[in-house]
């Protein structure tokens, strides 16, 4: 049997908050999943030493592989009496069927290199487009419309 308590009635049931605890928890979590999804792994870092030492030791006749970054690739259209004719880099395409062959060649290089299309102002849009499908067709992603400023 229990004797009877003043104390005993006058305390209050005591409640544990655990919102704010779980706030901080996920917080933390969020803040670490985040700041690691930006974590490189070092081997998969590319390494020109290792690749420049294995072709010294090989054939000195073997061409280096083509660069990294070169220039953007413009083609221009331009409009004659016969039709379109076009230009990659200033070098002429005699028919679309040329000019595919040269964009798949340069898209086997590098096929994240960007593609300007420079149309003439009295150009049809059909043979822009026709261009800008070709250049997508071949396998390029960056296809830009070169724009006149002025004027």
């Amino acid at each position: 049997m229990r004797w009877p308590s003043p104390f005993r009635d006058r305390r209050k049931s005591v409640e544990l908050q655990l919102t704010p605890m779980i706030d901080c928890v996920f917080l933390l979590m969020i803040y670490f999943i985040w700041s690691a999804s930006f974590a490189v792994a070092e081997k998969m870092l590319p390494s020109e030493l290792t690749a420049a030492s294995k072709s010294a030791s090989g054939n000195a006749n073997v061409p280096p592989p083509p660069a990294a970054d070169f220039d953007d690739i413009v083609v221009r259209i331009e409009w004659t009496p016969a039709g379109p004719a076009w230009k990659v880099n200033d070098v002429p395409s005699a028919s679309l069927a040329e000019l595919r062959a040269t964009l798949a060649t340069i898209a086997d290089i590098k096929r994240d290199a960007p593609i300007i299309l420079d149309a003439d102002p009295d150009v049809p849009l059909g043979d822009v487009i026709d261009v800008f499908d070709l250049s997508r067709v071949v396998g390029f992603a960056k296809v830009q419309f070169a724009a006149s400023v002025g004027e």
